[in-house]
């Protein structure tokens, strides 16, 4: 089918090329002509694990191409993806100036039927809003169908995720647009992944649910974690035995330094935001979001406690992304973390595998080191703040004779707490 993408961002970007990698021809469309020409030369602006690859490979067999031109965009397509940026307002309801920027884009030079696929993550109700902006800025009479299907894109995975994954959402009122949509998932749908056709409302709202349960478990699991530190308890036994209860699961059930990212904080605000609008007060949710903020800052009272004054102290720390395998630093626990312990003076030292460039943007006064042993030379202590997988077996030995004193605050729970002791660390985790 002939699609057009609006955004190249995190999830346009995915989004188009995955779906030129099954078969589709895809065009897509952003308004910054230098994103655009990056992604021609098959430079990619985003770190995505297999991003590049299959970039570079529809590019050369000419199934995907990238434009700032919208008119031929827009009519040069049947199916259009609304996959733009929805940040959160101050007030953390959704603001959605992008969304319908494109819903007048595609108004002004519709040429024919088309159906217009909100990919975006958006408040309930949004097709409706779209369908009105659209009706009120045609410059002809063209009809039109508007199709919910949210994306379920977990970044670091976001590939896999598209081609295989849970469920596909589509909500949709109309049997032409229903067909059409079958046709472009149907590689998917023959692989046994099962396609969930509901109203758009419904479609529109089960994401914000979904991240906001999850969400919910994480802030959850913090709780019991501050609750396990009190009594002796270790949150990563309550983790295994909760998660061996089939009705419970053991996916989200990690205790850590809170959550972050451009999805989970957003989310659940957006939810209490659209329940605000519509007469509902979600307590849960609004502590959900209260926990997580009080727990990037958990572990300082814990870093003060056993260093004492902090001034003029070196601290390392690894990890900076919000989580492994991105260079994503939105909402980050490093950020929160790293502010408060420079506001009592420490010195950091930061390495993280992919996320240097986006954190020089976002913080200063940072040493940024080239593997995580250098982080450690000469530290008072080391945080553990993002748990990529190249951390875990490190030479231990050498992490301890690197640091001036072998004291480690893990706010991931990535070792054990038995052997690092047994090491000779000062090991502090959470929830242990």
């Amino acid at each position: 089918m002939k699609i057009t993408i609006i955004g190249t961002g995190y999830v346009g970007s995915v989004t188009g090329a995955c779906l030129a990698d099954l078969g589709n021809d895809v065009i897509c469309l952003d308004v910054d002509p230098k994103n655009i020409e990056s992604f021609k030369r098959g430079d990619i602006p985003i770190y995505e694990p297999g991003l590049n690859d299959i970039v570079k490979r529809n590019l050369r067999e000419g199934r995907l191409t990238f434009t700032v031109d919208k008119k031929k965009a827009i009519q040069d397509s049947e199916v259009i993806f609304i996959a733009v940026g929805t940040p959160s307002s101050d007030d953390g309801s959704v603001d959605m100036i992008y969304v319908e920027s494109a819903a007048k884009d595609i108004a002004e030079h519709m040429n024919e039927y088309k159906i217009i696929v909100d990919k975006s993550t958006v408040p309930v109700g949004t097709a409706d809003k779209i369908r009105d902006i659209i009706s009120k800025n045609q410059k002809d009479n063209h009809d039109f169908t508007l199709v919910s299907n949210p994306e379920f894109l977990r970044e670091g995975s976001a590939i896999s995720d598209f081609m295989n994954p849970d469920r596909i959402v589509i909500g949709v009122d109309n049997g032409k647009a229903r067909d059409a949509m079958l046709e472009i998932y149907k590689g998917i749908e023959r692989t046994g992944k099962p396609i969930l056709f509901t109203d758009v409302k419904s479609a529109e709202l089960i994401k914000y649910a979904s991240n906001a349960m999850l969400a919910t478990r994480i802030s959850f699991m913090n709780e019991v974690a501050r609750l396990c530190e009190k009594t002796g308890a270790d949150i990563k036994m309550i983790s295994k035995g909760m998660g061996l209860d089939s009705r419970i699961g053991s996916r989200f059930l990690q205790a850590g330094v809170g959550y972050g990212g451009s999805c989970f904080p957003k989310d659940v605000r957006g939810l209490i935001a659209t329940g605000k609008d519509h007469g509902i007060d979600f307590k849960i949710l609004k502590a959900v979001d209260e926990v997580n903020e009080e727990q990037k800052r958990w572990i300082i009272p814990k870093i003060k406690s056993q260093m004492g004054s902090i001034k003029g102290k070196r601290i390392a720390v690894w990890g900076l992304a919000f989580k492994p395998k991105t260079d994503d630093m939105r909402e980050a626990p490093s950020i929160t973390i790293i502010n408060e312990l420079q506001k009592l003076g420490a010195r950091i030292t930061a390495f993280d595998p992919e996320s240097e460039g986006t954190a020089k943007k976002l913080l200063k006064d940072i040493e940024y080191v080239n593997n995580p042993y250098d982080a450690l030379k000469e530290s008072d202590a080391l945080v553990i703040v993002t748990e990529w997988n190249e951390f875990r077996n490190l030479d231990k030995e050498k992490m301890k004779k690197l640091m001036k004193s072998p004291l480690i605050f893990d706010g991931r729970n990535i070792y054990s707490r038995e052997e690092m002791k047994k090491l000779g660390f000062i090991y502090l985790g959470v929830g242990r």
